[in-house]
């Protein structure tokens, strides 16, 4: 019976130690990476932004006066000058104003003449007091009258005058007009209907947006640029505009919704190469002195939009860190905020690592 006792001592032990080797955790595999120092060199680089092409003076051409579209003194898409007649609206009813009002001005004037005299007449009678003091005021009364409506005829002449003027359409600038948005015969409103548009193109600004953290650097590149070199660039999918664009100003705030600020370039057109509307990517030059951090594009991972690389750190473990990444040159990229010289990142195996994973990065 004793013998039994023991027995079951034993096996009831042994039972026990197989319970707590199943219950203590199993430690996961390392896994196998390769690492890379995180080194820095003097990139020189250009940053690109989306930019759009805009004209430094555009205006909508619209009409002064209501009436129909009499005459089109251009061809579309050609250059105008300043003053040129462009669109013709049927005058006939605006002319037969201004007729009216210069024979109502001659009716007026004619008043006048005679309230004039009347009024002579009653002072000099005044002087030998052979007239009513009542008479004399009325006579001034009725002058001072005719010298209001008088100059009131005037002024309905130059406000009509000025409608006849608006039924010629003129550029107000040298230029290119588009394609008209009206034919002879059209009826328009005046203020409302759009003819044409008309835009300078000798000169044209692209418009991009920098982030408001940059707002030092290019407000120093645009004390510090005497004429357009090569700091500002365009580019055009994988065409580079061959003229070489100038900082012409920053916006007076910054959007508080996005955090950045627009910027606008000016670049000569001679060639007519740039149109209004166009979109491509500003390039611009960064040679700083500063050495700038570079690392292997492959080792970046990117989740919800934001870029993470894995740093080692003490006992072979990895920990995820979020960075700021800069441009592209050819397999590596420049590392804006994150990293600093010297630490270390797994390049090869990123897809298998986690936070705190332990890597073997071999020999």
């Amino acid at each position: 019976m004793k013998y039994y006792s023991i027995a079951a001592l034993v096996l009831l032990m042994a039972s026990c130690g197989k319970k707590e080797q199943q219950q203590q955790p199993t430690q996961p595999p390392a896994v196998k990476v390769t690492l890379a120092e995180v080194t820095t060199t003097e990139a020189s680089y250009y940053e690109e932004y989306p930019g759009t092409v805009v004209p430094l003076n555009e205006i909508e051409l619209r009409p002064q006066v209501t009436g129909f579209v009499t005459g089109i003194h251009f061809k579309d898409g050609a250059r105008v000058r300043k003053g040129q007649l462009l669109y013709s609206i049927d005058a006939q009813l605006y002319t037969a104003n201004y007729d009216q009002a210069v024979a109502n001005l001659n009716v007026q004037e004619a008043n006048l003449v005679r309230a004039q005299k009347d009024a002579d007449r009653y002072h000099e009678l005044e002087k030998n007091d052979a007239v009513a003091k009542q008479l004399v005021d009325n006579a001034d009364a009725a002058l001072e009258v005719a010298k209001r409506q008088a100059d009131a005829a005037k002024a309905n002449i130059q406000a009509v005058k000025t409608s006849v003027n608006y039924t010629k359409v003129t550029a107000p600038f040298d230029g290119v007009i588009g394609i008209s948005a009206v034919k002879v015969g059209a009826a328009v409103t005046a203020g409302q209907t759009i003819l044409n548009t008309v835009s300078t193109d000798n000169q044209l600004a692209v418009d991009f947006n920098v982030d408001q953290k940059e707002i030092y650097r290019f407000t120093t590149l645009m004390k510090s640029q005497k004429a357009a070199d090569s700091t500002f660039s365009l580019k055009f999918g994988n065409d580079i505009y061959p003229e070489k664009g100038k900082l012409a100003l920053i916006d007076r705030a910054v959007d508080p919704q996005t955090g950045s600020i627009k910027a606008r370039l000016v670049f000569a057109n001679k060639s007519g190469q740039l149109r209004a509307g166009m979109s491509g990517s500003v390039r611009v030059l960064n040679n700083a002195a500063a050495n700038s951090v570079v690392i292997p594009y492959k080792a970046v991972t990117e989740q919800l939009g934001e870029f993470f690389v894995y740093v080692a750190g003490d006992s072979s473990k990895v920990s995820q860190r979020r960075i700021t990444l800069g441009t592209a040159i050819g397999p590596n990229v420049i590392v804006r905020e994150g990293l600093k010289e010297g630490e270390k990142i797994a390049v090869e195996g990123v897809q298998n690592l986690r936070e705190g994973a332990v890597v073997d990065a071999g020999k």
